[in-house]
């Protein structure tokens, strides 16, 4: 398991061999078996492999490829619906319309969804997160017919791998390891972290190709710019009030 989580790559093209309904069980056994607050698993996994859906879903997710190629899709959602409905067939009256509740079952989604990744990978397959579940929750909702209390949060696209990347670098461990206490980061502290980054060939070459003086400034004006955030912050946001968790 430490080999297979050392040696994770994010795979952008796949085959079409399609993946065996107990590949996918399996895989998805090891996802339930994630950590859950108080045992509550408050998530819900659904899983699309028809072509039909995978195309109106591959327009959610901003036309990326790999969610046309993959044959299984994973959307992890934060899920209240089920158990809600468990307490009040139980007598219990649930208090879970808030935010907190929101976080909760998105953590508990998200710790499924990387049991999913790391089994997948350790049985031969490639995966990709999409972040794109977060801007485009509402549109994913409706197409996976989603309820009252559920969220889409992330999703997996799985399947036989099309490349080999390289592995992708990152930061050294004394970047994002703070031991005892957090010790904020001198100027020094950041050059030196983000050394070895920028001194890449392929920094390098995105650099130029984006026509922009530093790797910071990609990210900043590129690909996470202010006006990107706060729009699909708004829209998040009210996907989550419209689906009971901000009351």
């Amino acid at each position: 398991m430490i080999d297979t989580i050392l040696n994770h790559r994010t795979i952008r093209k796949y085959k079409n061999d399609p993946v065996d309904d107990h590949v996918i069980n399996k895989i998805l056994t090891a996802g339930i078996r994630a950590s859950t607050t108080g045992n509550m698993q408050v998530y819900s996994i659904v899983v699309t492999t028809g072509q039909e859906l995978k195309k109106k879903l591959w327009e959610a997710h901003f036309k990326q490829d790999m969610v046309l190629q993959a044959p299984v899709i994973m959307t992890f959602c934060a899920d209240f619906n089920r158990f809600n409905k468990w307490c009040k067939l139980r007598k219990a009256v649930p208090g879970y319309d808030n935010f907190l509740s929101f976080f909760t079952a998105a953590i508990d989604a998200l710790l499924t969804a990387q049991n999913c990744a790391l089994a997948a990978e350790s049985l031969g397959l490639g995966i990709c997160y999409l972040g794109t579940t977060t801007y485009n929750a509402e549109i994913i909702s409706e197409l996976l017919n989603l309820p009252r209390n559920v969220v889409p949060v992330t999703t997996l696209v799985a399947g036989f791998p099309d490349e080999s990347p390289e592995l992708t670098d990152r930061l050294p461990l004394e970047a994002v390891v703070h031991h005892e206490k957090y010790t904020d980061y001198t100027k020094e502290d950041i050059d030196r972290h983000y050394f070895e980054k920028e001194a890449l060939e392929t920094t390098k070459a995105l650099i130029k190709e984006n026509k922009v003086e530093t790797l910071a400034r990609i990210f900043t004006e590129k690909r996470y710019t202010r006006e990107d955030n706060e729009l699909f912050s708004r829209k998040l946001l009210e996907i989550i009030k419209e689906k009971g968790f901000l009351t």
